[in-house]
């Protein structure tokens, strides 16, 4: 997923691993240079689904203008990171 709009200096990053942490998910989440925020997530589906639907919106402060969802393979992952 990749979240564009004002989703940088608004604890995105911070947030969304709190949320997913909170789903039980894996993955990762980063900054991106050009202002965006890319994340990764891997568990059920409805878990993941919920997920996504938090990201369009994100935390109070944020403006989500567009979210890129791409389906990926499974990695088998475990636990939550916030890269960079």
């Amino acid at each position: 997923m990749v979240a564009s709009g004002r989703v940088q200096g608004v604890f995105y990053r911070t947030s969304c691993a709190e949320e997913a942490l909170a789903r039980g998910l894996a993955g990762w989440v980063r900054n991106l240079p050009d202002g965006r925020v890319e994340a990764v997530f891997e568990g059920p589906p409805p878990q993941v689904e919920a997920m996504l639907a938090w990201c369009r919106q994100g935390p109070p402060g944020a403006r989500v203008e567009d979210l890129q969802v791409e389906p990926l393979d499974p990695t088998g992952d475990a636990g939550f990171r916030i890269n960079g």
